[in-house]
């Protein structure tokens, strides 16, 4: 029987930077993937890549008023599709089949299943390993909708393959993939409906934003739909119909319905009952901070639930792999960790919001200043959003922030950085910034902790 120090199940970006520690640290190591989505996962393959491209297009054909300025714009949906196809293989290949193949590391394509802590089979052949690392990954949740089963739904990954434009889009769920979504195809011409059981929509994010964001896509002619529970859903002469209640009942029919309502670990069929490692109430594998599972097995990236985002997993692959096969110990940090919707405008965040800084005991202050008070906003036409910071009263210790603008995934990286330090508003407001930039937005909202920013001219200290 074949034997390895490290055998890592699972080829996406948890997988290849524990498979790239292994190489580092020497240990004898296999990577085992099943290709489900494709070498590399969910990111690169039916996520973060494609999608950005599609955003990308999405804002190019947002239609932006300047004076002496006409221009018009066409799609062709399938070309899209084409091109989003061509980046994803492109970066497949470079980022993952390449650098697989200049590392000290056994892969094996196929299914893995545990049949004790020491050992899995693949496809009828098993092998021995010293110790484990989980990287399965996550899967679209399914809801528990009537019908669900038998309705030709989609989730991301069948409506990124679609061939041609669907007419009509019913998106189920209001998180970031559902809105990402809805303005994708919006943009391109689709009639977008989408259904929130919340009460709003990126229920995670600060109210003000969720709810300016919310507005933006509704201007677009999203027509979204807060506090609404999908009853049942049907396919009928060529359509699919969707029946939903708010307060009373009502039909939509769409061409097409997309399941965007969260994601949960893939844990099932990998033989965890026949190992030590526990699973959470929401079929997560439950790890410590080293991100260790059981004995001799560790877990990382979405298979261990949230955060579901490919730098936390990337992060966690890498410090699972060196705790299972070396002695020095890394444990795991989730204090400063930003993440970001690529709407347009883009929502961003790092650290705590309001709500959370109130119940872990802060005595918090908080200013949300709209991005009409940022020069390079308005330089640019856009001044759609508003950033909102929270500090902590006592000592000026900035604890989250939170933006809503043009270009803000790009824009939060100044608010890890602040976090990061644990800098205050002074500190902040005595950092000299690149002008006219939309970064300033976070100094300008440091000085409106201080003073009236509407009566200050551009650069004022």
């Amino acid at each position: 029987m074949e034997k390895y120090d490290l055998i890592i199940i699972g080829g996406g970006a948890a997988g290849f930077s524990a498979a790239i520690k292994a190489d580092e640290l020497g240990v004898k190591a296999l990577l085992i993937d099943n290709r489900r989505v494709g070498l590399g996962g969910t990111c690169v393959n039916v996520g973060c890549v494609p999608t950005k491209y599609l955003l990308n297009v999405a804002k190019i054909v947002r239609k932006q008023e300047f004076e002496g300025v006409d221009v018009r714009v066409s799609t062709d949906f399938g070309k899209l599709i084409e091109g989003k196809n061509r980046i994803v293989e492109k970066l497949r290949k470079r980022n993952y089949e390449d650098v697989l193949s200049r590392l000290n590391v056994d892969f094996l394509e196929g299914n893995a299943r545990f049949v004790s802590n020491e050992r899995v089979k693949v496809d009828g052949r098993e092998i021995a390993g010293k110790s484990f690392v989980i990287c399965t990954g996550s899967s679209p949740a399914v809801p528990p909708i009537e019908g669900i089963d038998d309705v030709g739904y989609l989730t991301n990954i069948e409506l990124l393959s679609l061939k041609s434009l669907p007419s009509s889009l019913a998106v189920i769920g209001g998180g970031a993939l559902a809105v990402e979504m809805a303005q994708i195809f919006s943009r391109f011409g689709s009639k977008v409906y989408v259904f929130e059981l919340l009460p709003r929509i990126v229920g995670r994010e600060e109210p003000e934003l969720s709810i300016l964001l919310q507005k933006y896509l509704e201007e677009e002619g999203i027509e979204i739909h807060t506090n609404s529970k999908v009853l049942r859903v049907w396919e009928e002469r060529g359509s699919k119909f969707v029946r939903v209640f708010n307060g009373g009942e009502r039909t939509f029919e769409v061409e097409e319905i997309l399941l965007a309502a969260g994601r949960v670990p893939n844990t099932s069929d990998i033989g965890l009952e026949n190992t030590d490692v526990k699973i959470g109430n929401r079929r997560e594998i439950v790890v410590n901070h080293e991100m260790q599972a059981a004995m001799n097995i560790w877990a990382a990236g979405d298979v261990t639930g949230e955060p579901m985002l490919e730098t936390v997993a990337a992060r966690e692959g890498m410090i699972a792999a060196n705790n299972a096969t070396s002695e020095g110990k890394i444990k795991m940090d989730y204090r400063v960790i930003p993440h970001a919707i690529f709407t347009d405008p883009q929502l961003a965040s790092v650290g705590l919001t309001d709500e959370s800084a109130v119940k872990r005991g802060y005595s918090c202050r908080c200013t949300t200043l709209p991005m009409e008070y940022v020069p390079k906003a308005q330089a640019i036409k856009d001044v759609r959003g508003a950033i909102k910071m929270v500090i902590d009263d006592a000592s000026g210790e900035v604890l989250g922030v939170h933006v809503l603008s043009p270009d803000a995934a790009d824009v939060i990286h100044e608010g890890v950085m602040i976090l990061r330090n644990r800098m205050t508003i002074d500190e902040i407001i005595e950092t000299v910034h690149v002008f006219p930039t939309l970064s300033e937005a976070i100094k300008i909202a440091a000085q409106s902790f201080k003073k009236d920013v509407g009566k200050m001219s551009c650069c004022v200290e």
